[in-house]
């Protein structure tokens, strides 16, 4: 067991959210029961993960996307007002980490997703940025495109998509999970090999096939994972609270 209070304070070190400019709130974001045991985490704060949440009786909700997005309608109404609704009645408190749970090096989505994929990691895709979003690094040898491809689909349990020829070498990989396809043009400027990201858009196809870099789609909900069951793991290991993981499925 470990207070809310003590849990967000540890949270806001250990991502360092002081120091990253982001779209939303990081941390807490709905205040639930002064005393946390039982963790559900998941990519996004949808309704189908607070309801699984509150089956298992869960103090605290643990995401990646949570709410409150620059941009988005302000108002607490629609689907927003019943998610809100449905954690405050069950007192469970909604944590929910952006930029800082895609930039952390050891429980960021980007290190467990190299990790996952066997890529050692040499850098960052954006070089002068110290809390890089990207990373760039390298397979343990040369593969090739369609090879790297199979990879990928069989470590993620989706059919990644490729835009780039079967047979073409690759050993320098950069990759940014989520919706982060524009970075292509940062991998371009770094001369890897391939791009890999979450999400795919119709100029992304153009840049890969008049640059050679050959870049891989493989899901923004696939991809963003690993960073909520590791920060979950590490939270049920320093405090002894239970952690579970949901994977509610999604397509994209």
């Amino acid at each position: 067991m470990i207070e809310r209070l003590h849990l967000e304070e540890y949270l806001e070190r250990l991502l360092n959210l002081r120091s990253i400019k982001d779209y939303c709130p990081n941390g807490l974001q709905v205040e639930g029961a002064s005393e946390v045991r039982t963790i559900v985490g998941g990519v996004t704060a949808s309704q189908a993960l607070i309801d699984v949440a509150i089956e298992k009786g869960a103090d605290a909700v643990l995401v990646h996307h949570g709410y409150f997005w620059k941009g988005e309608r302000e108002a607490i109404r629609g689907i927003k007002k019943s998610r809100i609704k449905a954690l405050l009645d069950h007192d469970i408190s909604l944590f929910a980490y952006h930029l800082p749970l895609d930039t952390h090096n050891e429980l960021g989505n980007n290190v467990q997703l190299a990790k996952l994929l066997g890529l050692s990691v040499t850098g960052g895709l954006e070089p002068d940025n110290r809390n890089s979003v990207g990373l760039v690094g390298e397979l343990s040898e040369v593969t090739t495109a369609d090879q790297f491809c199979q990879t990928i689909s069989k470590a993620l349990g989706r059919k990644a998509q490729m835009i780039g020829a079967d047979e073409q070498a690759i050993k320098t990989v950069a990759w940014c999970t989520g919706a982060a396809q524009g970075m292509i043009e940062k991998a371009v400027d770094l001369n890897v090999d391939a791009y890999l990201s979450g999400e795919i858009s119709e100029p992304t196809v153009h840049i890969a096939r008049e640059t050679g870099v050959v870049y891989f789609e493989a899901g923004h909900h696939a991809t963003e994972r690993y960073g909520v069951k590791a920060l979950g793991e590490h939270l049920a290991t320093q405090f002894g609270v239970t952690f579970e993981f949901v994977d509610i499925d999604n397509p994209v």
